[in-house]
């Protein structure tokens, strides 16, 4: 009985050291995959970020094209400041002309 004993632990402990190197060598194994999957999330994350933010930007630019019609309503009038000026510089002289020819000087 004590030879049983004696195999049945010293399958156990071989067993164990078996288990021990197998594990020693998946332990790379492990490391690699966490470290896989920790870069995936960060991935993830990353690109969910993006997806958000180009969300963003698409809602503004819509906001900006449908503003683009107001703004060209409310500048149409510029385009008439050079003949506004033009026609401000003709009334200044003909008002020197008439203040000249009143006063005589």
């Amino acid at each position: 009985m004590c030879s049983g004993y004696t195999t049945t632990v010293g399958a156990r402990k071989g067993l164990q050291a078996l288990m021990m190197v197998l594990a020693e060598g998946y332990t790379g194994w492990w490391v690699g995959l966490a470290l896989g999957f920790i870069v995936v999330v960060v991935v993830v994350v990353i690109v969910a970020i993006l997806l958000m933010l180009a969300a963003r930007i698409a809602d503004n630019a819509n906001e900006a094209t449908d503003a683009l019609p107001v703004v060209r309503d409310q500048t149409d009038a510029l385009q008439e400041v050079g003949l506004i000026n033009e026609s401000a510089i003709s009334i200044l002289r003909s008002a020197r002309a008439a203040r000249k020819a009143l006063t005589g000087s």
